[in-house]
């Protein structure tokens, strides 16, 4: 099992398939996910690559962490888990809206 990173402050203009090539480099990639907003749908600046060793992934980290690809200097580390979602939107109101009740 692989490792997934993380890579960060990224250029807005690097897709899915760029990222792979780039980090072919270092070892074979099993996946490569640049985040899109999905109101605006342009990248968010960051992204995750799983790499198929936890040696390779330590090569890409080693390759890529602060070097500069299209004028912005990489930040690559080892992805964190991601954090349970606590709380949450959807405001709470409880059950139903007011009734608005009429005038006598």
């Amino acid at each position: 099992m692989g490792k997934k990173l993380y890579v960060g402050n990224m250029s807005y203009s690097t897709t899915d398939q760029s990222l792979r090539e780039q980090f072919e480099q270092a070892g074979t990639v099993e996946s490569a996910k640049v985040i899109i907003d999905r109101e605006t749908n342009r990248s968010k600046g960051f992204a995750f690559v799983e790499m198929s060793t936890d040696e390779e992934a330590e090569a890409a980290i080693s390759m890529f962490d602060g070097v500069s690809v299209d004028g912005r200097a990489l930040r690559v580390s080892e992805a964190k888990p991601m954090e349970p979602r606590t709380g949450g939107g959807g405001g709470g109101r409880g059950g139903r809206g007011g009734g608005g009740g009429s005038r006598y």
